[in-house]
């Protein structure tokens, strides 16, 4: 049987959130990619509880671009996600990428939220 692309999405998520783990101190910003959007979540994984999230789906955001699919839209999520947190006193994270490459959209992402005051 040969892997298909989410395949390989699926078995490569596994084996990062087998290592990466959020706290009530430092959660998790994870962060989905799909064709037409991209979504970010900061979770408190002790707790189970998504603390802060944001996605291109938001009329805000919406409103403001062309397209939830290119790095321009993944840039204004990373600001939103990493404003968000820090308005609810979160400052430290740790960064798990959904089993995607560290490539485009989602590094465009995790760049805009570092540059917006997360650490990570």
């Amino acid at each position: 049987m040969k892997y298909t692309r989410k395949d390989s999405i699926i078995k490569r998520h596994r084996r990062v959130r087998k290592k990466v783990f959020g706290t009530s101190e430092r959660p998790r910003l994870s962060v989905f990619r799909s064709n037409m959007h991209i979504y970010a979540q900061v979770i408190d994984d002790t707790k189970q509880h998504t603390l802060v999230a944001a996605s291109t789906l938001e009329a805000e955001v919406k409103s403001t671009i062309k397209s939830g699919a290119n790095c321009d839209a993944s840039i204004q999520i990373g600001k939103l996600i990493a404003q968000r947190s820090l308005e609810k006193g979160i400052e430290k994270v740790v960064f798990d990428r959904g089993g995607n490459l560290y490539h485009g959209r989602v590094k465009a992402l995790a760049e805009a939220a570092r540059e917006a005051g997360l650490d990570f």
